[in-house]
């Protein structure tokens, strides 16, 4: 597969990438760019990961300076897929490097806690280390960890739910099947039982599971329309045609409406000076039912030449049942604007999670793996053990999945989320499947829950669901107030996870157990869920 190079509103320099063995093409200065195997993130990225000043040599105290070359035994990796090593005590992070390998590099940033070195040469491989099969993931930043196997990816992300909890949350862990998960406390000993952590979840087949591409558009050398993905830490975008982690449906439309776009004479947005007109092309798939949806997210309202564009979308998309125009004129990196308008067809489209149907709208949050969501969502329903008698209220009930999944099985249940939209989505949802069970508010969960309380409202169980910030110290507070006798905590940061169950745990609850889903193969993400049971 072919790809270009693009741009937003920068100019893309030359980049060298490797195929993970041997030496790396060397380059002339030091720099913070690189292939797989290169530096430290660049540009954006770089702000926010380097510590201290990437620009200082030397730092007193510190065994390394900027340019040294270091041997390297690679014992860790983080969360976003960067290998660990070690020179006396100081760790440095290099990406592209991974548990079991023994490497070659260059220091290329450091701070008083940690630095980061770009691989040069990697003197013996892992082995779990594996060719990876996408020919520019070298380029990419949509996947960090296709050069490990699968097996080794899943080992590794239960044993980072495991460190996270005993690191963060200061919690007593173990694996399930350990001699000591099989061995409960004796109440003698005052002890309480370890926190025990599930093998990963994983998928049989961990490719082409994304339900939903999101693809920016840039311009190239000659001023020509791409739109690909973003160059791992930067805002040069890379035009490409394939993506092993997409589904096959909306790499085919993905390609269909950028030869229109191009045809039509449809400028690239430039996010330096804020010009141009297609930002983002955004495209949705239903697995269950077939249908797509096209969303172009336009710099302004006018879009010329809109009837041609819908018939030629209609006529080269299969199952197309929404083609949308969002309006976005914010100079942020933000996707989508407030103002969405159909050009043609519904506005949403439908999917199923399980036996529920869902109405999909171009904004709507719908995770992007049908697959796994239905199993992560299974493990929170057998963490409540409802009997069909609870009242259970979910807390960032988002458009209602994991709602709807409870309504099955608890006699009611109440849905919060701050999002007005979501809330008048998820009541959508309950129509579309006949669920009278269900009562779903706009608001803080902080704000609300208390309020329903006082209306007589008494959970037995809460379900929490929040972004990767984790839950707001207020809720967390009212959930200690309504004293349920279940929390089941789902959750898509392992470490605010921790930081929050140690919360809870202070407060009169004890974690017992933890399941790890791999919604996102071949990234650094896991997902969980915790059940919390009151003491």
């Amino acid at each position: 597969m072919q790809s270009r190079r693009g741009s937003s509103g920068k100019r893309n320099a030359g980049r060298q990438g490797s195929n993970g063995r041997g030496k790396v093409g060397a380059e002339k200065t030091v720099r913070e760019k690189g292939g797989r195997f290169g530096g430290g993130q660049s540009g954006a990225g770089a702000s926010k990961s380097v510590e201290g000043s990437g620009a200082r040599k030397s730092i007193a105290g510190v065994p390394v300076e900027v340019g040294q070359q270091v041997t390297l035994e690679i014992v860790g990796l983080t969360h976003e897929g960067e290998g660990v090593g070690r020179v006396e005590g100081y760790t440095l992070f290099v990406r592209g490097a991974l548990p079991g390998d023994r490497a070659q590099a260059e220091v290329v940033s450091i701070g008083k806690s940690f630095g980061r070195a770009r691989m040069t040469e990697l003197l013996s491989p892992s082995a779990d280390r594996i060719a990876a099969p996408c020919p520019i993931y070298d380029s990419c930043g949509g996947c960090q960890l296709q050069h490990w196997s699968y097996e080794a990816q899943l080992r590794w992300k239960q044993q980072h739910v495991m460190d996270n909890l005993a690191r963060i949350g200061k919690l007593p862990v173990v694996a399930a099947g350990s001699v000591n998960s099989d061995s409960p406390a004796s109440e003698e000993s005052n002890e309480r039982p370890p926190v025990i952590v599930h093998p990963v979840i994983g998928m049989e087949e961990p490719w082409r599971y994304r339900n939903k591409a999101q693809v920016p558009i840039g311009f190239d050398s000659e001023g020509g329309l791409v739109g690909g993905f973003f160059e791992q830490g930067t805002h040069d975008i890379v035009d490409m045609d394939a993506c092993l982690i997409q589904q096959e449906q909306n790499e085919e439309t993905v390609q269909l409406v950028k030869r229109i776009a191009r045809s039509l004479g449809y400028s690239a947005y430039d996010r330096e000076t804020g010009r141009g007109l297609l930002r983002h092309v955004v495209v949705r798939h239903a697995e269950a039912t077939g249908e797509r949806m096209v969303v172009l997210v336009t710099n302004g309202k006018d879009l010329p030449h809109a009837d041609e564009l819908v018939g030629l979308i209609r006529d080269g998309v299969p199952g197309v049942k929404s083609i949308c125009q969002n309006v976005n004129t914010d100079r942020s990196p933000v996707i989508f604007g407030e103002e969405t308008r159909v050009l043609w067809g519904s506005d949403v489209i439908y999917d199923d999670i399980g036996d529920i149907r869902f109405a999909i709208s171009a904004r709507s949050f719908f995770q992007v793996n049908p697959v796994q969501t239905e199993r992560l969502y299974r493990s929170a329903v057998n963490y409540a053990a409802l009997t069909g008698e609870e009242t259970v209220i979910d807390a960032y009930c988002g458009i209602g999945t994991i709602t709807l999944f409870l309504t099955k099985h608890a006699r009611r249940v109440y849905g919060v989320e701050i999002v007005p939209e979501a809330i008048e989505d998820a009541k959508r949802n309950a129509a579309l499947n006949g669920i009278k069970n269900a009562e779903f508010e706009v608001g803080d969960a902080g704000v609300v829950m208390p309020r329903w309380q006082a209306q007589g409202v008494s959970p037995d169980v809460i379900v929490v669901d929040p972004p990767r910030k984790g839950c707001d110290p207020v809720l967390l507070e009212t959930m200690l107030q309504l004293r349920p006798e279940r929390i089941v905590y789902v959750s898509c940061n392992p470490s605010t996870l921790a930081r929050d169950l140690r919360v809870l745990e202070d407060g009169g609850y004890r974690a017992v157990e933890v399941q790890p889903v791999d919604m996102f193969p071949h990234t650094g993400h896991v997902e969980c869920v915790a059940l919390l049971v009151r003491e």
